[in-house]
């Protein structure tokens, strides 16, 4: 219930009027049955803007972080998020991965809407990186198209680190629905679930426009953490 107070009363109507969102190939959405949108993740807003334009209620694979936090804003934001219906995932390991998984096919088991990211991670330069191969496993075990999606705009609205969104109106594209019913049975291959991971990934890219990493983010991300500590331990007074 309180997922539609914060769609149609609180939250959506807020978000639509204030992003005015540009909406492109929502007809592409199933009206029923069991689908998966797979998007890039570029900002925060994400989590709120694509479940304001959708007719369907859409649960996502959240980082366990934001169920977890600390004092009476992490309460807070773990109370939104289980109201909002996502269900967290933690990211630490391939035990975790699998767990993802058996989640991701229980939302689609009961014929609902999945919405997933799968660089698994927000990109950090609004570039595209390497997908992740849980949503190949999800589509082909769960019998489920894939809906490719591209959020377009949200990172220059709230990049990483701003806690508040700039006002700017904001893209987003759904594709065609994609079959992967020709894997089937082939979901433990890892030359099939890569095979379907990339072309959701191409599909993905080809509606955002953006630059392609083949590498996965929070790779990438490490690595630039990394430099970072040196630079600041070599040279404590450039830090911030």
């Amino acid at each position: 219930m309180f997922y539609y107070v914060l769609k149609y009363v609180l939250l959506g109507p807020l978000l639509r009027l204030l992003f005015r969102p540009r909406i492109e190939g929502l007809e592409h959405i199933p009206a029923d049955g069991p689908a998966i949108v797979a998007g890039n993740h570029l900002s925060f807003s994400d989590h709120f803007l694509m479940p304001a334009i959708l007719k369907r209620r859409i649960t996502f694979l959240a980082k366990a972080e934001y169920f977890t936090g600390p004092g009476v804003r992490g309460r807070l934001t773990a109370f939104f998020f289980r109201s909002a219906g996502q269900i967290p995932v933690d990211r630490s390991g391939k035990e975790a991965g699998q767990a993802a998984i058996r989640e991701g096919l229980g939302v689609l088991a009961e014929d609902e809407l999945l919405g997933i990211y799968p660089e698994g991670t927000r990109s950090h330069d609004g570039r595209l990186y390497k997908g992740k191969v849980g949503v190949a496993v999800m589509a082909i075990k769960g019998r489920a198209p894939v809906v490719p999606c591209a959020m377009v705009g949200t990172f220059e609205i709230q990049p990483p680190g701003q806690k508040v969104p700039r006002i700017k109106q904001v893209t987003i594209r759904f594709g065609e629905p994609m079959d992967f019913s020709r894997y089937e049975g082939l979901e433990d291959q890892k030359a099939a679930i890569r095979a379907v991971t990339d072309e959701i990934m191409y599909a993905i890219l080809e509606l955002s426009g953006q630059e392609y990493v083949d590498r996965y983010a929070a790779d990438v991300k490490a690595e630039a953490a990394k430099a970072e500590a040196t630079r600041t331990k070599k040279f404590p007074r450039l830090r911030r």
